[in-house]
Order: structure tokens, then C-alpha cells, then sequence
């Protein structure tokens, strides 16, 4: 049998060769691109515009070229969004700074358009892109960052909404009125629960923020109009997002001006929406396929498009705004038809070059690049300049220390003392919003009360705060926007009940899974996710207010965290909240709700933890001498099996208590604590710890692995049966759930 760590050691060995072949991932990564930059506080001249037009049309047949490559292997991509979202996005990156202004994709399955700007400004070779795109690590299916591109990575739809307003908001703090952030968005995205929060959450915030909407009238299974027939703009403006209508975006010099508007009142604190309308018959116009043909240069192939579906030249239509397979006629023709439920429609989401000629496509009219054009881009390409690019900083990084002195200074609960550990984490953020007040970023969810983030939201300032009410999820993911916001150390904290985390607000964590540092490694963002009230440790609320499965949402993201902290006490608490703040990276804090003893050192000299120390992922509790078992006890049930090795040493049979802080272990940390138990260990934890139909489960699992790899005997105390319980104080609950002294004292005997 292939031991996990044997398999975890092949899979080292398999990342390492694939980043070494990786051109475009590493720490730093230095490219030559065009200065194209416009200041959009002014007007942008017509060679600047004509750039972005040309390098537009070469972009688009690097996108051609690429599918071309793809379907020769049988593969296709979402090319129809991803050409439409070629010249929109090539404006935004001239305007982008990468300081102050960014810029990111909401509908990041539109990547091969992307990437093909990148290729166009010259951050990533064109040959890359069609020879790579889907094949490796550089050149991913979705969008992901890549010198010159955004940090924020693509995954579903609607997600990067409030992930963009968290990026405009930590921007603002960082960089005053020049912060502004611009998402393209799609017309399916927008109505997720995500967005809409989203957008809420701009406007009650004043986010310097320009949503981008691609209004193509085309989803994945049909046109919009048949999957939701909802007009966007009343719902945005409902929730504070000022729209700005404008025909199209493919007018580049028109879209410029709407920039500068959308700008300016993204950064009065107006949060707006850049909506293209498309083109429809008024008084006094017709827009049909004769004006369509006519306005895009394409009026033979549109005459043969009708002819061949009887369809009249003189058929009044709605021209999209944000045309779905720009400059690929065909597809295009296809498009422009489906929406206007003509014959020969075609729907191109899923775009492809399979059975096409891929010459014959780039000799189209709307790929060709004007001599003016070609003039401009080769002066550009004459004075390219460096630029560099760097990584994040790595998990576990410095970031907000506290001095000795300032650690010092914390009043904590006393040994023996009966407290929430919720005193113990207050103490702690407070400790660090009064050191680094202009650094610590808190996301709220009307709970700061109970969660006992009230006293360092008073100490940072209000630009550094923000109130989400109920949108657990959107809180998150502002969270993780805020991250993205600046590359100094900063702490983000988001906080809320475990059951909320668990039940909703999971998106938060699992945006980690796609999130990709330009080392080319998946990792968590600079992000603190404050669980309170896990367990069943939640006061005498009943069933649905507790967090059960806490500890495995952890060890689910386990692989993306620097740490996951389950404190035992007020003053371990404390602890853990100093470290998560002094290290940078990925973070899960879970805290009890009810009161706990402050544990005691084993001579009762005074507390286990004192304020100055550094926090341990394991600290001995007891020891006794010739123990042969141990208990491992994570979390809260801690002073539990305190109290039943002093049972069972009484009873002659001595028994150590190891209290788990957090994990992840060091290597080989684990089995060292498990080594000098010969006769066998118990844990206990206050979480779901599986039943005979799921296997063991939390922490119990990972200590029932390392103890089947050395044969030694293990029980395990925690919750299996969550489905009949008490509202009852915890005690009581632990107790129907046979978390006891008792219970805990049986477990070790029952080992022999």
C-alpha cells in the first residue's frame, strides 16, 4: 500500500517538474511590453486609441490561431466571449497602472481572450498562447495571473463581483482618490447571490469601482432572453450602482469617454456600471442587416448569411453591444441571428476552429490591421520598456509583529478563572489594530458584538472597515479582495458564526482552490476567517446555530492555509490571534462561544499560556511519569481530559495530555508525540468525528491514520450521531453527546 506520505512525495516531485517548465511563473518574472499607458484623468489621442484597436485585431488572431492549435487535438474553448472581450479589455489594461488602477474579469471563462492581450502588449509570447492555451500550467483555461494580468483568478460566475469591490476598497485605503478598480463582467454572473451582494456592497461602501457589463444577449444553453429575461439596469440601480449607457463597446473612443466618466464618479464614491445598449431602430433609423452589414465592413458576408436562411437584408434587429465572436464573421453572423430568433442562428459560448481553415478565418476583413495602426504599434514595439512583476509573499511570511512589550501588555483572564476564549481573541485583535492601526482591514457581518471584534474596529480607521450585515458570503469574498489590494503587510479579517461559514459563506474558502500566486502554487490569500461559536459550544442554541463540522472545513482548505487555530482557552486564544497577525497568508481561527476554565500549569504555579509567548501547535498539558497512553485533545474539551488523567494516574494508570493548538504539524511532528505511547492514545474534540458510514473524520481522522501506520491502538471522543440533540448550556450538550470526563476516562481504559 502507498503510504500517504510516499504519495505526497511523488507529487512534489511531479509540481517541481512542471514549474520548471513553466515560462512565465516564479517569484519575480521580467517582461518587454509596449508603453501604451493612458491617464484616463484626460483625454486619450487617436494614435493612443488607434493602438488599442490594432493591437485588438492582432490579439484576436492569437485567439484564432490558438483554437486552431486546440482543435487539432480535438479540444475547443469559450472563444466566441473571448474575442468580444479582446478591445474592452485592451482599453482597461492601457489604463491600468497596476498601482493605483486594476483591473480584473469577472467571467473568466473569456480567458483565451485574455491571454491574447497579454500576448498583444507583449507580458507573454503569442506563440505561447496558441501553442499553450489548456496545455500546461502557464497558459490555464480560466484566467489566471500572469505578468501584466490580474491577481484575481477566475472560477465561477458572479464570484469576483465582491472580490473586485474588496480589491477598490483596500485600494482606497492604500492609495487615497487615485484608487479605482474596473471588472468585466458577463450578462449571466450578474445575478448571482454573490454579485448582487456584490454590488450592495460597493454602494454602501462608496467602492472606486466600474463594472464592465458584456452584454452579448448569449448564455451557455441559449440567448439570455430564454434563460432570464431580466433587464440588469433597474436591479444595479436598485442596489446603488449608477449605470452609464453607451451603444457599444467596440467603439473604442466612445468607451474611452465613458471611462473617464465612470472614473470620476468611482472616485466621488459613485460605484457605477458601464452597460452597453446595442443598436435598435428609432425615429428616423432602421437598424437592420442592410446597417449592419454596412457599419462593420462586412456586407457580403451578411448578404450571403440572409440569402442562405431567406431572411430579408431589410429585417429591423437589436445589435448587441458587446457583439459574442467579434471580428470572426461567420460566428458572429451566427450570433447576431440567434438573438434576433432568426433562421441560421447559432449560439458560439463554446467556440471552436474545429473542421475550419484557419487562414481562410484570419483573411477576414475585421482581422486586418490598417496601416495607421501598423505605424503606431511598431513605434510602440521601438520603445518597449521592463517591467516586473512579483509574487506575493509566500505563507508564513512576516507581517503584523507585535513587540514583547506590547504582547505584554494584554490583560487576560487569570488561571482558573472561567472565560470565553472570545475575551482572549478581542485582546488579541485589539493588541494589533492599536499597533497597526492603518493596517488591519475588518469585514463585518452585524456580529462584531458577539464575535468581539467591536473594540479593534474602534481603534482602526472607518475607511479600514466595513459593515456587509447578513451577506456572509459577499463578506468573505470582500475579505479576499482586500487581500489583493496591496502588496504591504496588512491584516484581513472577516468574522461570523462557524455554522454561517459552513452553510454559507464557503465560497470565501474555496476561491483559495483557484487562486494562483504567480509562483504557479494555489495558496490562500492574506486573509483571516474568524469562526465563532464552533462546535457545540454555542450557548443553548439549538442544532441550527452550531458548527459541527468546523475542523473539517479547516482540514479542507488545510492544503492553502498557513495555519488553523483551535484555541483552548481565553489565553490560548490570545495567542493564536498575535500569530495569525504576524504571519502572512491563509488563516481559519475557530473560537468557543461558551466559558471555559483558563488552564493552569501542572503545579499550579500560574497559567499554562503566558501573554508574552510565542504561539505552539502543541503544548504538553500533563505529564506523568511511566505514562504509557496519551490523550490528544484539540480545542476546548481540553481541560476535560485534564481531568481524566488525573482519574486514571490515581488509578494507577498514568496518563499525558497533549493539547493540539492548530495545525498543520511540523513533519514527522505528529508521530513523534504519538512515539512514547506504546499502549495507545485517545482524542477528543468538540466537532463531527464521522460515523461507520463515513469513516473517521476531523481531527480524529488524522490521528487515527498516523496510528494505524504504527500500529498503535486509538479511540476517539467527539460528536457521531448530530441528528436528536439538547438546547442545552454546553456542558449538558457535551454530555448527551458523551464528550465527558467520563467518557474520556473509559476511552483509555478500554485500550488495555
Amino acid at each position: 500500500m502507498i503510504s500517504l506520505q510516499s504519495a505526497l512525495s511523488a507529487q512534489a516531485r511531479r509540481n517541481r517538474k512542471l514549474l520548471s517548465e513553466a515560462s512565465y511563473l516564479g517569484p519575480s518574472v521580467s517582461s518587454k511590453v509596449v508603453p501604451l499607458r493612458i491617464d484616463v484623468k484626460g483625454p486619450a489621442s487617436a494614435d493612443q486609441l488607434d493602438a488599442v484597436v490594432g493591437l485588438g485585431a492582432e490579439a484576436a488572431s492569437t485567439a484564432i490561431s490558438s483554437l486552431a492549435s486546440l482543435a487539432k487535438i480535438g479540444e475547443l474553448d469559450h472563444l466566441g466571449g473571448g474575442l468580444e472581450l479582446i478591445d474592452p479589455l485592451l482599453l482597461s489594461m492601457a489604463v491600468a497602472d497596476g498601482e493605483s488602477v486594476d483591473y480584473t474579469i469577472e467571467h473568466a471563462h473569456t480567458s483565451i481572450g485574455y491571454y491574447a492581450a497579454l500576448a498583444a502588449f507583449g507580458y507573454v509570447k503569442s506563440k505561447d498562447v496558441v501553442e499553450g492555451f489548456r496545455r500546461g500550467i502557464d497558459i490555464a483555461g480560466h484566467v489566471s495571473w500572469l505578468p501584466g494580468g490580474t491577481q484575481l483568478n477566475g472560477g465561477r460566475l458572479g464570484v469576483m463581483i465582491p472580490v473586485a469591490v474588496g480589491q477598490a476598497l483596500g485600494r482606497r485605503a492604500r492609495k487615497g482618490d487615485d484608487a479605482w478598480v474596473i471588472t468585466h463582467c458577463g450578462d449571466a454572473g450578474w445575478i448571482s447571490g454573490q454579485a448582487l451582494n456584490g454590488f450592495n456592497g460597493a454602494s454602501a461602501h462608496g467602492a472606486p469601482i466600474t463594472f464592465v457589463m458584456h452584454r452579448n444577449g448569449i448564455q451557455l444553453s441559449g440567448t439570455t432572453r430564454s434563460v432570464l429575461d431580466r433587464d440588469p439596469r433597474p436591479v444595479a440601480e436598485s442596489l446603488g450602482i449608477r449605470v452609464l449607457e453607451i451603444p457599444t463597446l467596440h467603439d473604442i473612443p466612445a468607451l474611452y469617454e465613458a471611462y473617464r466618466e465612470a472614473a470620476r464618479l468611482a472616485r466621488e464614491g459613485t460605484p457605477n456600471l458601464i452597460f452597453p445598449t446595442g443598436f435598435k431602430s428609432v425615429e428616423g433609423q432602421v437598424i437592420d442587416l442592410q446597417w449592419f452589414g454596412e457599419h462593420y465592413g462586412v456586407l457580403a458576408e451578411t448578404e450571403a448569411m440572409a440569402a442562405k436562411n431567406g431572411v430579408s437584408m431589410g429585417r429591423p434587429i437589436w445589435v448587441p453591444g458587446s457583439l459574442m465572436s467579434y471580428r470572426d464573421v461567420g460566428p458572429m453572423l451566427e450570433c447576431l441571428f440567434l438573438v434576433n430568433d432568426l433562421p441560421g442562428g447559432e449560439g458560439h459560448h463554446d467556440g471552436h476552429m474545429k473542421g475550419r481553415d484557419e487562414k481562410e478565418v484570419l483573411s477576414g476583413s475585421m482581422f486586418q490591421v490598417t496601416d495607421a495602426q501598423k505605424s503606431t504599434i511598431s513605434n510602440l514595439r521601438k520603445a518597449k520598456r521592463s517591467v516586473t512583476r512579483r509574487a506575493r509573499p509566500a505563507p508564513g511570511a512576516p507581517n503584523l509583529k507585535l513587540s514583547g512589550t506590547q504582547t505584554g501588555a494584554a490583560k487576560l483572564p487569570a488561571a482558573g478563572d472561567s472565560a470565553s476564549p472570545r475575551a482572549g481573541s478581542e485582546a488579541g485583535y485589539a493588541a494589533v489594530a492599536a499597533a497597526h492601526s492603518e493596517d488591519v482591514f475588518i469585514v463585518s457581518c452585524d456580529l462584531d458584538v458577539s464575535t468581539k471584534l467591536a473594540k479593534a474596529c474602534g481603534l482602526i480607521p472607518a475607511q479600514n472597515q466595513f459593515e456587509m450585515s447578513i451577506e456572509e458570503q459577499a463578506a468573505t469574498l470582500v475579505a479576499d479582495g482586500l487581500a489583493m489590494s496591496s502588496d504591504r503587510p496588512q491584516l484581513n479579517v472577516v468574522s461570523t458564526f462557524a455554522a454561517f461559514f459552513e452553510g454559507i459563506a464557503r465560497e470565501g474558502f474555496d476561491m483559495w482552490r483557484y487562486q494562483r500566486n504567480l509562483t504557479g502554487a494555489n495558496e490562500g490569500l492574506n486573509v483571516a476567517f474568524h469562526l465563532s461559536h464552533v462546535g457545540a459550544c454555542t450557548g443553548r442554541d439549538h442544532f441550527s446555530g452550531w458548527g459541527l463540522d468546523w475542523i473539517n472545513v479547516a482540514l479542507t482548505y488545510l492544503p492553502y492555509l498557513h495555519r488553523f487555530y483551535a484555541p483552548a482557552d481565553a489565553r490560548a486564544a490570545y495567542l493564536a490571534v498575535v500569530d495569525l497577525a504576524a504571519h502572512y497568508g491563509g488563516h481559519v481561527i475557530g473560537i468557543p462561544r461558551d466559558n471555559l476554565p483558563v488552564l493552569s500549569k501542572q503545579d499550579d504555579s500560574g497559567p499554562l499560556w503566558e501573554a508574552t509567548d510565542a504561539w505552539q501547535p502543541v503544548t504538553t498539558y500533563r505529564t506523568h511519569e511511566g505514562a504509557e497512553h496519551a490523550i490528544l485533545a484539540m480545542g476546548a474539551p481540553a481541560f476535560l481530559a485534564g481531568e481524566a488523567a488525573a482519574t486514571l494516574t490515581k488509578k494507577g494508570r498514568p496518563t499525558d495530555v497533549l493539547i493540539i493548538n492548530g495545525l498543520p504539524l511540523s513533519d514527522k511532528e505528529l508521530e513523534t508525540l504519538l512515539a512514547p505511547y506504546a499502549n495507545g492514545v485517545v482524542t477528543v474534540e468538540d466537532g463531527f468525528i464521522g460515523t461507520a458510514a463515513t469513516g473517521v473524520r476531523g481531527f480524529a481522522g488524522l490521528v487515527a491514520s498516523k496510528a494505524a501506520d504504527a500500529a498503535l491502538p486509538v479511540s476517539h471522543v467527539g460528536i457521531t450521531d448530530p441528528t436528536v440533540a439538547p438546547s442545552n448550556g454546553h456542558m449538558e450538550t457535551w454530555a448527551h453527546f458523551g464528550i465527558t470526563t467520563q467518557a474520556l476516562t473509559k476511552a483509555v481504559q478500554d485500550l488495555g
